[in-house]
């Protein structure tokens, strides 16, 4: 008997043991139980304004000039006030008298830069009728060669020369470089690409005595035209859907969306401004072409 009590005060040590341990454990659900329920109120506030915070700062903000455009609200740069656009025959027919009088936000359409040529056979269908129509309607006017990888720089030069008249009070000539991926997997590495440019600028500017612009995307002009050669030639600089352009750079012109809509034109149109005063527009345009 003696050690059968003893065995039995044994287990209900054992068993107090258990208990205590476990009525001494931590229960999430009864401390939430026990939480205020203005703290829960304002937890769930709190979670519902990061999400916010978080999805706006992500995913909005930084395309919100491109849902704009794309829904037709093209925001235009407020800080500048010479604007133009650029045109091919993507544009189709313009009707320009309707363009002449088109606004770009509370300024007008003061320039037009128009594809010439690609390559050594791609003439832009439009481009003579647009060339035409823009200076006839008033609008300083200028004319873009799309250079490729695939022909000799020179006679691409060549090719936009005999294509391309410019005169006196035109924009300079355009060379329009772009599509990273495209000349790399031609298989040109960085130096032969800027050798390519290189030898169109000099063969174009030798004819018409200006330094040509150079059109390309921001990343492009810092990525693969890093030479400080190109800091010569005055920048077209293709950079969406920022309310300011990189400021790394040095730019003359800034095609800030591919979304525009202007009266007088069908479908969407390349929008830019000029980083200075119309007066200092005018001082870049041709002033003499050299008689050959």
């Amino acid at each position: 008997m003696p050690q059968q009590r003893k065995t039995n005060n044994k287990n209900r040590r054992t068993s107090s043991h258990k208990k205590g341990k476990k009525s001494g454990g931590f229960s999430f659900f009864s401390f939430l139980r026990k939480v205020p329920v203005w703290w829960g109120i304002l937890g769930g506030v709190g979670i519902v304004a990061l999400y916010c915070f978080i999805l706006f700062h992500f995913f909005v903000d930084p395309y919100s000039f491109q849902w704009k455009a794309i829904y037709g609200e093209t925001t235009y740069p407020a800080e500048y006030v010479v604007r133009g656009i650029d045109v091919s025959h993507y544009q189709e027919k313009i009707d320009w008298e309707r363009l002449r009088n088109a606004n770009m936000g509370n300024d007008p359409v003061t320039f037009v830069i128009i594809k010439a040529t690609e390559g050594v056979s791609l003439m832009d269908d439009c481009f003579n009728d647009n060339f035409y129509q823009a200076r006839r309607n008033g609008l300083i006017r200028g004319a873009y060669h799309f250079l490729t990888p695939d022909v000799s720089a020179k006679k691409q030069a060549s090719f936009f020369l005999r294509q391309a008249h410019l005169e006196e009070g035109d924009l300079p000539p355009v060379l329009d470089i772009e599509d990273e991926r495209k000349w790399l997997a031609s298989g040109k590495n960085k130096a032969q690409i800027q050798r390519m440019a290189l030898d169109w600028l000099d063969e174009v500017e030798k004819h018409y005595g200006v330094k040509p612009i150079i059109y390309s995307s921001y990343r492009f002009r810092r990525d693969i035209l890093s030479d400080k050669r190109f800091n010569q030639y005055p920048f077209w600089m293709a950079h969406y859907y920022v309310s300011q352009p990189a400021n790394d750079i040095k730019w003359h012109f800034w095609q800030h969306t591919d979304c525009g809509k202007l009266s007088g034109i069908r479908g969407p149109v390349d929008c830019n401004v000029f980083h200075g005063t119309r007066e200092e527009l005018q001082e870049m345009l041709i002033k003499e072409i050299p008689i050959r």
